[in-house]
């Protein structure tokens, strides 16, 4: 079977397994590695993605179940790294090891394409299910913090 999706605006015609996890689609097919793969069972966050314009993991969607749906990956929230969250990433220094950082922005993308003015409450409880190895939350709600209000004044 034939399956379409449209990733960073680009429309995909494939026909690979429909089980495949979205994530192996994007990493090993399409070469879209900025998408990481942490747990593979979606508790981790790492492979977050967003689909129709909400986050979800991409370890635990299918192919089969992305036909259709338009999906942004963290290549896609911009081409040259301007995006308000990826600016406050590197002006908080939040990454250290920056394994989870592509899932950490998706989300935080989420939530302020939903809440464009969260406490700094509403954040942490957003990216509570985002583990960070390198323990960098505080940095990572500063950042979120920063780019709404850099977002807000734009």
């Amino acid at each position: 079977m034939s399956y379409t999706i449209t990733i960073n605006g680009q429309v995909h015609k494939t026909d690979v397994n429909g089980d495949m996890p979205l994530l192996w689609f994007l990493r090993d097919t399409l070469e879209l590695t900025g998408t990481k793969y942490g747990c593979g069972i979606g508790l981790c966050g790492s492979c977050t993605v967003h689909i129709d314009g909400n986050a979800m993991r991409s370890c635990l969607m299918t192919v089969k179940a992305s036909n259709g749906k338009k999906v942004t990956t963290i290549e896609g929230l911009s081409k040259d790294g301007s995006h308000p969250l990826q600016i406050a990433w590197l002006s908080n220094n939040v990454s250290q090891c920056g394994y989870c950082q592509p899932g950490q922005i998706m989300t935080a993308a989420d939530l302020l394409a939903k809440n464009p003015d969260p406490s700094m409450e509403e954040i942490t409880t957003a990216l509570e299910d985002n583990i960070c190895r390198c323990g960098t939350y505080k940095r990572i709600g500063l950042a979120v913090a920063d780019a709404a209000k850099q977002m807000k004044g734009a």
